[in-house]
């Protein structure tokens, strides 16, 4: 069975279209108009090993919230269409990533309860002249809010000693890490015959 989506989403705000394979080769075709977003949603395709596509033309003209959001909460939904009943899936999955001094781990239930804990270190407000650093904890919440999964993400270890964070690192780490563990959530399990992972029947 083919584990694909195709989702838009179109408000006064913004026009987003997400398409996604979870059986994919990590390819990823992303446009939101913040640069560093774009960045971050290919490390999503490439380390997950979906095939991704978003298209977002937003509000930038304001800021960078409206885009990041509704692209989040877009790319949330193509997941839960895409991941369908889920039988035999794996539903969880973990992943602790380095990124040079800072190291990352992220934890997935694909439950359908939404519910997402954060915690990263203060940071610069901005990376490159668009990415605000605050909408990272945003980010994660309209996903995990859209794709109904239990996340967690937390930042280790952030800085050398003396140092600073670098906020590329800490974001990048956490993409890459979310990533990994939705790459091995989604995947399928050969010992569950097909069922769905839960003593529910249902996830």
């Amino acid at each position: 069975m083919s584990r694909t989506a195709r989702v838009e989403r179109i408000t006064k705000e913004t026009k987003v279209l997400v398409e996604i394979d979870l059986d994919g080769t990590g390819k990823g075709e992303i446009s939101t108009g913040v640069g560093f977003y774009d960045h971050m949603l290919n490390q999503i395709a490439r380390h997950g090993g979906f095939d991704l596509t978003v298209n977002t033309v937003g509000d930038l003209e304001i800021d960078a919230h409206h885009t990041m959001e509704d692209t989040a909460l877009a790319l949330g939904a193509a997941f839960a269409e895409a991941l369908g009943d889920k039988a035999g899936i794996r539903r969880y999955g973990s992943a602790v990533v380095p990124m040079d001094e800072v190291l990352v781990q992220a934890a997935v239930d694909l439950s359908g309860r939404p519910y997402v804990v954060h915690d990263e270190p203060a940071l610069a407000p901005y990376i490159g002249p668009v990415y605000p650093t605050s909408m990272t904890r945003h980010v994660w919440e309209s996903f995990g809010q859209a794709a109904r999964v239990t996340l967690h993400v937390t930042v280790l270890r952030a800085a050398r000693p003396g140092g600073h964070p670098d906020a590329h690192h800490v974001v990048e780490g956490q993409f890459k890490a979310v990533a990994r563990a939705l790459r091995e959530a989604t995947s399928i399990d050969p010992r569950t015959a097909g069922a769905v992972p839960s003593t529910k029947g249902t996830l």
